[in-house]
């Protein structure tokens, strides 16, 4: 059974991890919807999103 995806609280990256690999802090199972961040150096989203970083990141998390 595959595990259920969730988003850090505080940079929002998508992983399976229960904590987050680049913030060390506790995942949530509650978002909802996503974007991919391919470039976020040129990425108007991704500087909204204060995203530095390549990946897919949440867009809203409870």
């Amino acid at each position: 059974m595959a595990k259920k995806e969730k988003a850090c609280k505080q940079c929002r990256m998508i992983t399976s991890k229960d904590t987050c690999i680049y913030c060390n802090i506790n995942t949530s199972g509650e978002w909802f919807g996503f974007v991919y961040i391919v470039n976020p150096e040129e990425s108007e989203i991704a500087q909204k999103l204060g995203v530095k970083i390549n990946g897919r990141y949440a867009l809203r998390i409870r």
